[in-house]
């Protein structure tokens, strides 16, 4: 049986905007967004190029700073009207993974290399973090594929590789930027499913930029963004049946 959800959002932003420029140039690229996810949700930002996402998804990685608003993650409030951290950079290692588009891998590391950066910029021996990357490799299936360099791997491969380093320092928010857009319509399901798994599994909170319609089923929820606002939030019954067990990856 699963366990309770916490109650308390993972993700939390209340009225948050962001406009570039001033005057007559000002353009408003997210208007008084409010929103919550919560742990083992899966939910997608959808709309119209040019209606805000990618704007919201790297205001929620605290890679773009918004102009005004309130934003908490993972319980502590990473913005109030200005970014209540100095280091960016430590608050992404510790609160967040990304998963982009292309798998982003650096070509001339391994895989399990690949996932090893990430932890020993985090400040991990290197024994800690190759026992780590070998660990999540064999959780998604690739353990076999670790001593590979990336243009040895197949397109579904390399992004499980990528999916591996978003893990790698146990985030609990997970941001993908149109991760099933190399995939085709079988290989993005299996993508999506494993996405759903880590949720489940990792108690995370997994948001995904995406115009792929072919996978709107398989969020809990969807935030349907125009215009640089949120115009409304469609759900269904999670699909957690088919992963509820435990992992010891946490």
């Amino acid at each position: 049986m699963l366990e309770p959800v916490n109650p308390t959002p993972l993700v939390e932003l209340r009225a948050i905007s962001k406009h570039f420029g001033e005057g007559e140039t000002r353009v408003d690229a997210l208007a008084d967004i409010t929103l919550s996810v919560f742990a083992r949700e899966v939910v997608g930002l959808v709309g119209p190029s040019g209606s805000g996402k990618t704007t919201l998804l790297n205001v929620i990685g605290c890679v773009t700073e918004p102009s005004s608003g309130w934003m908490r993650l993972n319980g502590e409030i990473v913005y109030d009207e200005r970014w209540q951290r100095r280091d960016l950079r430590r608050l992404r290692l510790e609160k967040i993974g990304f998963i982009f588009q292309t798998h982003n891998l650096l070509p001339f590391l391994t895989a399990n290399e690949n996932v090893m950066e990430v932890l020993e910029l985090a400040g991990a021996t290197s024994a800690a973090a190759r026992s780590r990357a070998g660990a999540l490799l064999d959780y998604l299936q690739v353990g076999n594929r670790g001593s590979h360099m990336p243009a040895q791997l197949s397109g579904g491969e390399a992004q499980r590789v990528s999916i591996a380093r978003a893990l790698a320092n146990r985030p609990k928010i997970i941001l993908a930027d149109e991760p099933t857009a190399p995939l085709d319509s079988e290989r993005a399901g299996i993508v999506m499913d494993l996405l759903r798994r880590i949720a489940s599994e990792q108690h995370a909170a997994i948001i995904c930029v995406t115009h792929d319609e072919t996978i709107f089923d398989r969020f809990d929820r969807i935030f349907h963004l125009r215009d640089g606002r949120l115009v409304s939030t469609s759900s269904k019954p999670a699909l957690v049946g088919a992963f509820a067990g435990a992992s010891d990856l946490n």
